[in-house]
């Protein structure tokens, strides 16, 4: 950047940008990358579990699991596209990405996140078709069907993460190339832009707003016509096993749907950096650490599962 004799600022194309991440001296980075380090490690760890168990096990190969899996796959992939790089630059003086990765950066993390968005609003779809319509449900949901839906997930992630890309890095970066956060995204980025961002602002609320809201109503919908249906039923002990199955689901998407809320679809959100890193680790970190574990835990399939694995790994 350069400043003419009249004074304006002339505009010079940025190289590359600072990750300034979290304030603090040396043996607080040092916390933050064990902390970083061995929720990274769980997540990574009970993703690829999940995976695997349901990609063995004949038991799970159901409509419900595999949009699990892929919600496995979708964790493990965003939480890897921003946790390494943390990890380095809690640990390095230079703090250093290219405009050009910094552009990747935020084009995969905000195609995952969007996507993620969408798998928890077919799942939930998927568990409406399962208990309120359970005669069509062979039929609605068959493998070329489930697997169309994860595509339209993935499209609509795309299609979003185009949108948040192209229109965020065609502003003029002048003021400064230091990012306050600990990854590229676009509130923090809009901070750094010398021209006016509230078109970006807005487009990024109207987006967002749009995604979360029209996912929040399907979930919504979907878990109003499931409660009256487990409502219904005679059988206790069905209605427990329904209402823990979809327990799972309903803790995820609360925790998903409420930090990104949070963070994007509020116009006053992007003025709070500090709040927006601590929100970013949890839906880049703990959420994707958690799932597995709600999960599994919450779920006896997928422990039948793992135990059968184990015996069969005990007996080879």
């Amino acid at each position: 950047m350069s400043t003419p004799q009249n004074g304006n600022l002339s505009v010079m194309p940025l190289q590359e940008f600072v990750l300034e991440g979290f304030e603090g001296v040396l043996q607080t980075q040092a916390l933050l990358f064990a902390l970083f380090l061995a929720l990274y490690m769980v997540a990574v760890l009970g993703n690829i579990t999940m995976i695997v168990v349901i990609t063995l096990d004949a038991h799970l190969h159901s409509p419900m699991y595999f949009f699990l899996k892929n919600l496995s796959f979708v964790d493990l992939c965003y939480s890897s596209v921003i946790t390494p790089k943390a990890l380095v630059n809690f640990l390095s003086s230079s703090k250093v990405i290219t405009f050009g990765g910094c552009a990747i950066q935020l084009f995969f993390f905000s195609l995952l996140a969007t996507t993620e968005a969408f798998l928890l609003a077919v799942m939930a779809y998927d568990r409406f078709m399962a208990i309120c319509s359970p005669l069509l449900y062979p039929i609605t949901m068959r493998p070329s069907d489930c697997a169309c839906l994860v595509l339209g997930c993935y499209c609509g992630g795309c299609l979003n993460s185009i949108l948040q890309a192209s229109f965020t890095f065609t502003l003029p970066f002048c003021s400064s190339n230091h990012i306050d956060h600990f990854h590229c995204d676009v509130p923090p980025l809009l901070k750094l832009a010398c021209a006016d961002a509230m078109t970006n602002e807005l487009v990024m609320f109207g987006i967002c707003g749009f995604f979360i809201v029209g996912t929040t109503l399907v979930v919504l919908v979907s878990y109003g016509y499931i409660t009256v249906t487990i409502l219904r039923m005679h059988s206790g002990g069905g209605r427990h096993k329904l209402f823990s199955t979809c327990g799972s689901h309903m803790t995820a998407v609360s925790l998903f749907y409420g930090t990104v809320f949070v963070m994007y679809a509020q116009l006053g959100a992007v003025q709070s950096m500090e709040q927006g890193k601590v929100v970013s680790v949890f839906y880049t970190l703990v959420i994707p650490m958690l799932n597995p574990l709600i999960y599994s835990l919450r779920n006896k399939d997928v422990q039948e599962a793992l135990w059968r694995l184990g015996q069969k790994h005990t007996a080879t």
